[in-house]
């Protein structure tokens, strides 16, 4: 099992023993979503952007407009992070200080790079089965133009950590004695049922992809 070596760059600081390295739950936290924050800087301007991605080993795939700010320069390869959180719980306590969530998180750090050709069409692929299995096969590819318009960018995780809470609350000693609920309020992610496009032909069924979210077998 590979370990990300332990610098100051990803480093869990703020209770260390939360903190994870190993890329087997770093990718488990990864794989489970398909929506990240790209964090990068311009002329000293910091912006951290929403996108979607794909994984695929070591290197993660990033896809927008030819002519987004986000694209233009992450290709020319500055120093990127992505980060994915999912939020598990709210950690009720008894006092208000020690209030908390439980979650999951990954930190990854990395520089990307343009491709082309095979490689850009394969990572266009990845990213949609992360988001929804068996979709590509579904609709229709991308053609040329849409293919001129679209930049992928590859990025090989350099450096990486996770960070994880799970558990009930922890109150001072002297606080649990004191008539206040405390606990945990469980969060999931919910699917609902499709809704037709208004103009979608009549008789067109909903493909497997989309009822293999909410249908159970």
């Amino acid at each position: 099992m590979q370990e990300f070596t332990k610098t100051d760059r990803n480093k869990v600081k703020r209770i260390p023993k939360r903190g994870h390295y190993d890329s087997k739950t770093i990718y488990e936290i990864l794989d489970a979503g398909f929506l990240c924050h790209a964090g990068f800087t311009v002329d000293g301007q910091p912006y951290v952007i929403p996108t979607a991605y794909g994984r695929e080993g070591d290197m993660i795939y990033l896809h927008g407009s030819a002519k987004s700010r986000m694209m233009m320069n992450l290709e020319k390869g500055i120093p990127v992070c992505i980060t994915v959180t999912h939020l598990d719980g709210l950690v009720l306590a008894r006092s208000s200080f020690h209030h908390s969530m439980n979650y999951r998180s990954a930190v990854v750090f990395g520089t990307a790079h343009k491709i082309e050709g095979e490689e850009k069409q394969k990572a266009l692929f990845i990213i949609s089965e992360n988001i929804l299995k068996g979709r590509w096969g579904e609709a229709r590819e991308p053609n040329a133009k849409e293919m001129k318009a679209t930049t992928v960018l590859c990025m090989e995780i350099e450096s990486a950590s996770a960070k994880i809470r799970t558990g009930p609350p922890g109150d001072e000693k002297e606080d649990y004695a004191l008539p206040v609920w405390a606990g945990i309020v469980p969060f999931f992610q919910g699917i609902g049922k499709p809704e037709d496009d208004p103009l979608l032909s009549e008789g067109i069924p909903v493909d497997k992809s989309v009822k293999n979210l909410y249908e159970k077998d």
